[in-house]
């Protein structure tokens, strides 16, 4: 009898245990479905535009407003990278102009008349998004940031991206200047051609020399290099109206995928969205599942007010149409009673619209310290 109570208990003790299990195992994927959603909806991904492609065959296996044009910010660089290492050697020495070492941030902190290689330039370039980096290419290919612009938008039609327009060789704010996130990953396709390209982008910390022995040390502004064991490189960007930008390669096996994200809303969420983004195409590819394509149109805030202004602007001066009249007649009859102001000197107007451009100036420097390329 004994023994009989003793089975059972061992009995009912081994299903409960196995039950237990059982609801802890369903309760704890419940969990992470709430926690980690699959990227398969496209409202978890809340950057602007998204896109994740076979780069063997260029097919879109995810996609989120992929031809909305945005800003691209320091994105620009691999483009900076592509027609520099076509067309000089990595040994060349470029010399650091005023200008170049000017530019607003992020830069390296070259110095004017400092003599460096191409290849470290590329380094500067890609590795630590250096401004300072990309006009010296720029400068050194070309001699001019203009002239060197207009390789990069050849190139850009050359290569498929036709909804790009490069205004300058670092990626701050520049009016009419745009890109898509497919253009992005035929952009970081081309660069993979060259096995140079793809070890800088993939590199996480390097030191690089002028020609006077003068040491930098840089780290890689791509966090993804220390957590993603899939991917090849990247290159990140942001500026205050880009937000966070990110393109970059990843590999298993034979596959590669190369994944776009523009707009994020912060480098928290950039990362997060990109990584799942990255394995969410390996799994579609490997697996056979149907890629995903969502489009939304952007709705852009400021026109909107813009829009709203204009109309209040509008209306206000259609009220205010008929005393604005007559206030300017009788402006005129006191106007014919006054003396002329003879005394009124040139340089005291100078002087205002000098003090007007300066003003302008110290307001566009400080909207500069939070765009970093």
């Amino acid at each position: 009898m004994l023994a009989c109570r003793q089975k059972r208990a061992i009995k009912n003790k081994g299903f409960w245990g196995s039950s237990q299990i059982l609801s802890f195992a369903i309760i704890l994927t419940c969990i992470s479905c709430f926690l980690l959603p699959s990227v398969a909806y496209p409202d978890t991904i809340r950057s602007r535009s998204a896109i994740v492609v076979d780069a063997s065959t260029g097919n879109i296996l995810y996609s989120k407003n992929p031809n909305l044009r945005l800003p691209p910010a320091s994105t620009v660089k691999l483009m900076t990278a592509i027609i520099a290492i076509e067309n000089t050697d990595l040994t060349d020495i470029a010399t650091v102009s005023k200008y170049a070492s000017r530019v607003s941030p992020s830069k390296v902190g070259f110095k004017v008349g400092d003599k460096v290689t191409i290849e470290t330039l590329l380094f500067a370039a890609l590795v630590k998004s250096g401004n300072d980096a990309a006009i010296a290419l720029a400068e050194a290919v070309a001699g001019s940031e203009r002239k060197f612009v207009q390789l990069m938008n050849s190139k850009a039609i050359t290569i498929g991206a036709k909804n790009t327009k490069f205004k300058n060789s670092h990626g701050l704010p520049a009016s009419g200047q745009y890109t898509t996130a497919t253009d992005l990953t035929k952009i970081m396709n081309y660069a993979l051609m060259y096995p140079r390209l793809r070890e800088i982008i993939g590199t996480r910390v390097v030191e690089v020399l002028t020609e006077k022995g003068h040491a930098i040390f840089l780290k890689n502004t791509n966090k993804l290099l220390w957590s993603e064991d899939d991917l090849v490189g990247g290159k990140t960007g942001y500026t205050q109206r880009a937000r966070h930008c990110f393109v970059g390669a990843a590999e298993r096996g034979d596959n590669r995928v190369i994944v776009a994200v523009l707009g994020s809303p912060n480098r928290k969420t950039l990362w997060k969205e990109s990584e799942m983004l990255i394995h969410e195409g390996f799994d579609i590819m490997v697996n056979g599942k149907a890629p995903v394509k969502y489009s939304k149109e952007y709705n852009d805030n400021r026109s909107s007010i813009k829009q709203i202004s204009q109309k209040k602007n509008t209306k206000v001066k259609g009220e205010s149409t008929k005393k604005n009249a007559e206030r300017n007649i009788v402006a005129k009859k006191i106007a014919k009673h006054k003396k002329p102001n003879i005394e009124r000197k040139k340089t005291g107007i100078a002087a205002k619209s000098i003090d007007k451009r300066e003003k302008n100036y110290r307001i566009a420097e400080k909207r500069n310290v939070n765009n970093k390329g």
